[in-house]
């Protein structure tokens, strides 16, 4: 039995990564400008005229179509969750594990994290290589120059968000100056010669257009440059799906525009080697490098404002607690500065052994999954029909997630199955490290509308589904009182149920409802910690009643839900005889409404109730009415590890010798019949309750039959009972109302 107690993340609501003075910004500061500096970047201006030409145009626009499809979907899913919820700080890490739950937004936070940390060095490593072929006469080799510029990066951020977001409105001026200059300089170079050659596809060796589309996406994955700094922004719910849509539509159009204007004016084979293609076509190449400068750095710098943030509200969420450094903050807007310093070293690490060509598809696998992630979480939100669901954003519909989803996790392998395979490996054992140490968060997630709604059809399917006796289950309400006082009534009512039926603990408080209610609260919570310090697999329920016989009736005919209703009631014998008149009166009562019973008789003083006892599982049979089911109730105990080398005898009392090999091959019969492995015996005696003693003397437990006392007898059948078995330990008496059956 666990008695570990769940991991909490129970914390001041207001979010401690959320700023705490009016320094917040708008969707064009805060959302449209970073996405489109972000997605206007290195790869624009250093690799698309790679991918134009070894895709060729019609592909290369294959490609943009193919990415803008998977980012306007993802834009739909993250529009959808940032208007169905307060948006904090931490971004898709976020959205994502108030959605998907704490698990998943662990994962897929961790991930995050990495991938934004290693674009800063992708950013940079591109803004060494313009440098290098802006001014030839530097030396310096690659990573020191771009070691120099991450520092610089590096203490702009650390100086604060405001400063970082202010100076991005001269670069985005300078891009649209740099894009300007390469319209221009283009249109006066294009030849319909060019154009033509550059419609078809012409791949170096090991190259297609999948791996093309990998060396493309980053370019696409600004979308989450202003969700990242939701935790700064006015609006979050107003401004990140306007100001994301927006520049999604923006740089399509660029995107597009510039596939056709590097077609039609250059050669195939300089688009393929020459990464500085679009500064050699500009009508000033000097503007080109320097939008390229811009572009880069602005990059560079959004990826690392954006990075600390994820990991500052990961670490704020207490979900690993090696990052618990992470989330204190600098100043009264709580800027992320250790966390900042742990992306510089990443990022650091990165640009000393990677390369522009290595580093993009591993960050495009690690977007993709967040991305897939995030458009399951919003699928998961709308399918489920969860009532909380309700965006303000409207254009966002199951299908439309469920699209993205499988587009991204489709992609990912078109590029690389075995990247792909690792890298959803990896968010497995992330999510399974996570799961095992069962962190209870205070927001509410998916996970339970998920269950809800698969609970609904199915009970829906089986109130409509035909019942055969076969496919019987025990669905046991054990009338345990307050289980802690009869432990071996819920112990055994778990073993016969664990893995195969339900099991509900039940009690009755005598009173009125009214005055009993904050009592029967309690003890329901006292049960729920009962079941769950004890490890069992069960339900609570307390009811008020003025009688506990009135109680057991309401319970009986009311619990449950459309025919998942219990079958069977699970009684503790009446060790007072004063007991046995109303005793008797119950059992009637639970026949008569159709339920199959089973009392438990246990003369054990002082035992550890979850200790199987040793010797045999002897079942008592006298005909088919009670025996089938104590042979199944038998069956079920021994499922259980404790039980599993314990053996079940099936026994018949008989009054003489001759009819011995008949009855154990007629046991043996239905042993085989009913697929239960039993070791059959004939008992002769002509007093059945003095052999059944001595015979069960050294059992574990004995399964006996028991029938319905009749008006006025209640008492002296009860009495009879109690006598009939003496002494032994452990007997359950069972009577079955003929709803199951062993047969296949």
């Amino acid at each position: 039995m666990s008695t570990d107690s769940p991991i909490k993340t129970d914390r001041p609501v207001a979010r401690k990564s959320e700023a705490t003075t009016e320094t917040r910004f708008g969707t064009f500061a805060g959302v449209f400008t970073p996405c489109t500096l972000t997605i206007l970047g290195v790869i624009m201006f250093l690799r698309f005229g790679q991918v134009v030409g070894q895709a060729g145009l019609l592909q290369a626009l294959t490609i943009i179509l193919m990415a803008k499809v998977i980012t306007v979907l993802t834009t739909f899913s993250l529009s959808a969750i940032a208007t169905n919820t307060r948006v904090k700080g931490g971004g898709a890490y976020f959205l994502i594990s108030r959605s998907l739950g704490v698990e998943y937004g662990g994962a897929i936070g961790l991930v995050f994290f990495l991938a934004q940390a290693i674009s800063v060095a992708m950013y940079i490593i591109g803004f060494s290589e313009a440098f290098r072929g802006a001014f030839p006469n530097v030396t310096m080799p690659m990573w020191q120059l771009a070691s120099i510029v991450n520092a610089i990066v590096f203490v702009c951020v650390m100086i604060g968000a405001g400063w970082v977001i202010k100076i991005q409105y001269g670069i985005l001026l300078v891009l649209a100056l740099s894009l300007v200059s390469f319209f221009t300089g283009a249109f006066g170079q294009v030849s319909v010669e060019n154009f033509t050659s550059n419609l078809q596809s012409s791949y170096l060796a090991k190259e297609n257009i999948f791996t093309i589309f990998a060396l493309f996406f980053p370019a696409v994955t600004g979308i989450m440059a202003g969700a990242n700094m939701s935790g700064d922004l006015k609006d979050p719910g107003k401004s990140i799906p306007r100001g994301t849509l927006w520049s999604v539509v923006v740089t399509a159009i660029v995107y597009t525009a510039m596939a056709f204007m590097l077609a039609a004016s250059a050669d195939q084979s300089e688009l393929i080697s020459n990464n500085l293609i679009v500064g050699s076509l500009a009508f000033s190449p000097a503007l080109v490098t320097a939008g390229v400068f811009a572009a880069t750095l602005s990059s560079a710098l959004g990826s690392m404002l954006g990075a600390p943030r994820i990991l500052q509200a990961l670490a704020d969420d207490e979900i690993y607690a090696q990052l618990r450094y992470f989330a204190v903050g600098s100043g009264p807007n709580r800027e992320p500065r250790r966390a900042t310093v742990l992306t510089f070293v990443v990022s650091a690490i990165c640009i000393v052994f990677g390369n522009l060509d290595l580093i993009a598809p591993i960050i495009t696998m690690a977007f993709m999954i967040t991305y897939g992630t995030l458009n399951l979480a919003t699928f998961y939100e709308s399918v489920t029909r969860n009532p909380s669901y309700r965006p303000r954003f409207r254009y966002c519909h199951w299908s439309t997630a469920l699209a993205g989803a499988i587009g991204c996790f489709g992609v990912m392998f078109l590029i690389s199955p075995t990247a792909a395979a690792i890298s959803i490996f990896g968010m497995i054992v992330l999510h399974q490290l996570i799961a095992l140490r069962k962190i209870t968060t205070r927001w509410g997630d998916v996970k339970s509308g998920v269950v809800f709604e698969k609970t609904r059809r199915s009970l829906l399917k089986l109130q409509q589904e035909y019942y055969h006796p076969k496919n019987w289950r025990p669905n046991i309400l054990a009338l345990s009182g307050g289980a802690w006082s009869r432990q071996h009534l819920a112990v055994y009512g778990h073993w016969l149920t664990s893995g195969h039926g339900i099991l509900t603990l039940a009690q009755v408080l005598i009173g009125d409802v009214d005055s009993l209610s904050e009592r029967r609260e309690a003890q329901e919570r006292l049960l729920s910690k009962f079941i769950a310090d004890s490890d069992i697999e069960a339900f609570p329920t307390v009811v008020c009643s003025k009688s506990v016989p009135q109680g057991i009736r309401s319970l009986v005919q009311c619990y449950g839900i459309g025919d998942l209703r219990p079958n069977t009631i699970l009684l503790g014998w009446p060790n007072d005889e004063d007991r046995f008149e109303a005793f008797g009166k119950m059992l009637r009562t639970v026949n008569f409404l159709r339920r199959s019973t089973i009392v438990l008789r246990n003369r054990k003083d002082s035992y550890d109730p979850w200790s199987a006892s040793q010797g045999t599982i002897d079942v008592w049979w006298r005909g088919e009415k009670n025996g089938e089911l104590m042979l199944l109730l038998a069956h079920l105990l021994k499922q259980n590890l404790d039980w599993r080398k314990h053996e079940i005898r099936l026994l018949r009392v008989i009054p003489g010798e001759k009819a011995r090999s008949d009855v154990e091959q007629h046991l043996t019969g239905l042993a085989q019949k009913a697929r239960i492995e039993v070791t059959p015996l004939a008992v002769i005696s002509d007093e059945p309750a003095v052999a059944i003693q001595e015979v069960s003397r050294d059992a574990a437990v004995v399964f006996l039959g028991l029938g319905t006392p009749d008006v006025g007898e209640e008492q002296e059948y009860c009495q009879r009972m109690d006598e009939f078995v003496g002494c032994l330990e452990t007997v359950f008496f069972v009577e079955s109302v003929g709803d199951m059956s062993l047969e296949s």
